[in-house]
């Protein structure tokens, strides 16, 4: 391999500080907010994230700022301190580095989330190139956005590895011809390890390194 792409949440850094965020966190704010029952407000979001789940809009800090009157940004630092690497993600990127290798972050996360988390984590420098789905306006499920990627961070498709938790955005770059890929099976450590599908797949970056 001559470049990995990697993404972020749920792959370099452990799921668990954005489910708290979108599922806990931001539904107790909206309800403190608008002086309604939290339950009633979780039920609400959680119907609302179903319905545009995969397009930009979910993943995007401003839609979501307007769609709810609220900070966004100001909500996910308060609570930054749930933020984590996954375990051996940093000795992974060690790896990688240490043998020359292009390394290129691709994730859907909103540039705004993307800098809290790079701050918390200290990992900025691990990577060559870090490219968010925002920077072309269409999320990593589409194949536009593989097609922008190439065109600015050009990579030889048949000499690529990416690696991700999200099996539609592994279909997504099987589909434009990436030429190996790798899906993470425990994307939040604290919730139970989703199935192999379709994808080769590990728990931790221990198993590509031990």
């Amino acid at each position: 391999m001559d470049t990995v792409l990697l993404d972020l949440d749920g792959t370099l850094l452990d799921l668990h500080y954005d489910n708290y965020f979108w599922l806990e966190h931001m539904p107790k704010r909206w309800a403190e907010k608008n002086n309604r029952p939290e339950e009633e407000c979780r039920k609400h979001l959680h119907r609302t994230y179903d319905e545009i789940r995969g397009t930009l809009d979910w993943y995007c800090l401003d839609y979501w700022s307007d769609r709810l009157q609220l900070d966004i940004v100001a909500l996910k630092k308060e609570v930054q301190e749930k933020i984590a690497l996954r375990p051996d993600a940093l000795r992974f990127l060690d790896f990688l580095r240490s043998r020359g290798k292009q390394i290129v972050l691709v994730t859907n996360g909103h540039r705004d989330g993307l800098d809290i988390k790079l701050a918390a984590t200290g990992i900025e420098a691990q990577f060559d190139e870090i490219v968010s789905s925002h920077d072309f306006q269409v999320p990593k499920e589409q194949q536009s956005f593989w097609r922008q990627l190439q065109q600015l961070h050009p990579f030889d498709l048949s000499r690529t590895l990416f690696v991700d938790d999200n099996q539609s955005v592994l279909a997504s770059a099987k589909l434009f011809g990436i030429g190996e890929l790798l899906q993470i099976l425990q994307p939040d450590m604290r919730q139970p390890a989703k199935p192999a599908e379709g994808f080769p797949a590990i728990h931790h970056f221990s198993e590509l390194l031990d």
